[in-house]
């Protein structure tokens, strides 16, 4: 039988549950018309008991689908139902990008290259620093852990709640990674050049709690992957010492861009227009 997507323009997907709220057809479709490209991007609510069956559509000739992204809940269950997983989705136990390649289904994981590409963007040579402080030590922390450990940031240091957690990152990664529960935090701030916050602390306007960042580097980074609001508690801490900080929403913005290459053959480019129309959908629904 004919594979139907060699005869229609290209679809992609996000799947997860709940969908709802997802901006990645937003995003996908800004650039789909920004490039001209004949083509589709749509949101599926997928829910737990589905993804096996989802997965194994994607992979028949009846599917529409060229590939699309994957999230909560279901990255870790993607990663085990790939055909191919690159490396780096490997040790993170997570994907969130599927593709088609040669009829089998390959699976990436964008977040750290977007964490990274966010902060490239918006603040060069943030690389630049000796010691790093990480807070939280969730699912998110994961990507962003990895993404530090490649560029050779010389000292990453995790802090969480319950140090156990940050133990078992320490023994994914290995070095230089090094567990602390959050009595440390004040403490391993003092001469740190970049802090980054993966934890949900002050997300949709919770509380964080205030921490010393005039005792980082004069040239350091408060950076968050929270980006609703768009400039969070440790954000606005950071500056109000004279802290330098970038927000998280062009990790959202720039994690997009792979998936869209692989799925539509045009490597897209992350531009303030479209982080303000994000921004513009973030207000809308706040």
């Amino acid at each position: 039988m004919r594979d139907s997507r060699e005869t229609i323009s290209p679809r992609a997907f996000v799947a997860g549950y709940p969908i709802k709220h997802s901006r990645s057809p937003l995003i996908h479709g800004y650039w789909l018309s920004r490039y001209e490209l004949d083509g589709a991007y749509e949101k599926i609510a997928v829910d737990s008991s589905d993804l096996a069956e989802f997965i194994a559509t994607l992979k028949t000739s009846e599917s529409p689908y060229c590939g699309g992204n994957i999230t909560i809940p279901h990255k870790e269950a993607a990663c085990l139902l790939a055909d191919e997983v690159d490396p780096s989705a490997e040790e993170l136990g997570a994907a969130n990008t599927l593709w088609l390649e040669d009829g089998r289904l390959c699976a990436m994981n964008t977040d750290g290259l977007g964490f990274v590409a966010n902060l490239d963007a918006r603040r060069p040579y943030w690389d630049h620093v000796d010691r790093a402080v990480v807070l939280g030590a969730g699912g998110a922390s994961r990507a962003v852990l990895q993404a530090l450990r490649d560029r050779g940031i010389s000292e990453i240091h995790v802090v969480n709640r319950t140090i156990e957690r940050a133990q078992e990152l320490v023994h994914r990664f290995g070095a230089p990674l090094e567990a602390h529960g959050m009595d440390a935090l004040e403490t391993l701030l003092d001469g740190a050049g970049l802090f980054v916050n993966t934890s949900s602390l002050g997300m949709d306007g919770t509380e964080a709690p205030h921490l010393p960042f005039e005792r980082m580097k004069s040239d350091g980074l408060v950076t968050d992957i929270v980006y609703v609001p768009l400039k969070t508690p440790f954000l606005i801490q950071a500056e109000q010492v004279g802290v330098s900080t970038v927000d998280g929403l062009g990790m959202l913005l720039h994690q997009a861009a792979p998936g869209f290459e692989k799925w539509f053959g045009r490597k897209p480019e992350v531009t303030e227009k479209l982080r303000n129309l994000v921004l513009a959908d973030i207000e809308g629904h706040s």
